[in-house]
Formats: structure tokens, C-alpha cells, sequence
């Protein structure tokens, strides 16, 4: 990463990127909103997307909406960590914001499939941490899509259809989260960032604090 963070002292760090990943249903948007809740350390990741709003969605807080031609002038001018295009409409992530949350010492938090985060690992390195969240049975992912109530029936099938794909991704992952009860997940998950905040590389005021140790 090109962000300085060379007059952060002791106490302060280097933000970290938490990905959390899951097939469509599996609890991941639920866990991410808790967390957020939970964290004031931990910034949203807002994603730009050609699809049209779904009702109650708000522009800048659940997306930035914005056409297909806007969208590829993005990816030329570099604009985006990653981008893709799920069932047809694409997706991307805005470059800009993550750093500078990233240069205060916040971390930001992703809510991208598998494509995301691949991208994202070639650009971030060691300041990714990712986090797979499954369902605790296939019966149950089925139940949690069906009861959402916003999907076309064609939607749920195709979603259906690409969770086995999905799934089948679980193994690049850093850490891997079953849904099976949604307090006990999140605490896994707030488990792993809080191991993740101490590691070594990120606490950047140590290798002066060690300094003034052994002076």
C-alpha cells in the first residue's frame, strides 16, 4: 500500500480490509450491518453498481447508482480495486475512499463475492483479511432466499444455481464462518478482526516504542 503511516505512534495502526463473502442468503449482509454497529473503527466499503435501486435503498449509503457508460469510464481510468458483473449487472468497488480510511488507521469492511476478492488480494497483500461465511445447510440457504420475498422466482433458481459455484471457492479464504446462529458468528468474526488488529505489521508505533525499550 502507498498510504504513509510513518508519524502513527504507539497505540495507533494500519487500517486492515475485512472481506466477508458468502453465497446469496448465507447472512453476510445481517452480519456486516451488526458489526458495523458494534465497531466504530470499522468503515463501509459503498460499492457502485449499474442495477437500478430496490425500494428503501439510499444513493452513497447502499450504492452509488450509476449507468453502464459511467461505469466503464470508471474501470479505464482505474477508478475501482475490483469490479465485476453479477446476473448482469456490475459491480465495483471505488478506490478513493479505502485509502483514505485506510491512512486514518480504520478499517473497511467488503461485502464482495469471490471475483472482488481475488482482485482485491493482488492489490492489498498483507492488508487483506478475508472471511467466508456459509449456511449451515443447503436446505436452509434455500429457506433464507425464499423468505427475502423480493426475488423473482427465476431470480431465487438462479441464485440457487450459483451458491454450489460459490461454495466451491471457500478454500481461498483466510478464516471460514458457519451461519448456523447469528450471535455466535458474529463473535467469530469480531474473534478474528481483533486477532487481526494485534498482528506485528499492523501495529506501526512498536518499532519506536521497542526503540525507546532498549535505549
Amino acid at each position: 500500500m502507498s498510504s504513509d503511516f510513518s508519524n502513527m505512534t504507539l497505540g495507533q495502526r494500519r487500517g486492515l480490509m475485512l472481506v466477508l463473502s458468502s453465497p446469496s442468503g448465507a447472512g453476510k449482509t445481517t452480519l456486516s450491518r451488526q458489526l458495523l454497529e458494534s465497531d466504530s473503527s470499522i468503515d463501509m466499503s459503498v460499492s457502485v453498481t449499474t442495477r437500478p435501486p430496490r425500494k428503501g435503498e439510499e444513493e452513497g449509503k447502499d450504492y452509488f447508482f450509476v449507468s453502464s457508460s459511467m461505469f466503464e469510464e470508471m474501470v479505464k481510468t482505474g477508478a475501482f480495486l475490483e469490479h465485476a458483473s453479477v446476473f448482469g449487472n456490475r459491480y465495483g468497488t471505488p478506490k478513493e475512499p479505502v485509502m483514505l480510511a485506510l491512512a486514518k488507521g480504520n478499517d473497511v469492511l467488503f461485502d464482495i463475492d469471490w471475483q472482488g476478492t481475488q482482485q482485491l488480494r493482488q492489490q492489498a497483500g498483507d492488508d487483506l483479511v478475508s472471511i467466508f461465511v456459509l449456511p449451515p445447510s443447503h436446505d436452509e440457504l434455500e429457506r433464507r432466499l425464499r423468505a427475502r420475498a423480493q426475488d423473482e422466482e427465476k431470480v431465487v433458481a438462479a441464485r440457487m444455481a450459483r451458491a454450489n459455484n460459490e461454495i466451491s471457492h471457500w478454500a481461498e479464504y483466510d478464516y471460514v464462518v458457519i451461519n448456523d446462529d447469528l450471535a455466535a458468528a458474529l463473535a467469530k468474526i469480531k474473534t478474528i478482526l481483533a486477532a487481526e488488529r494485534m498482528k506485528r505489521g499492523r501495529q506501526t508505533g512498536i518499532p519506536a516504542f521497542v526503540g525507546k525499550l532498549t535505549s
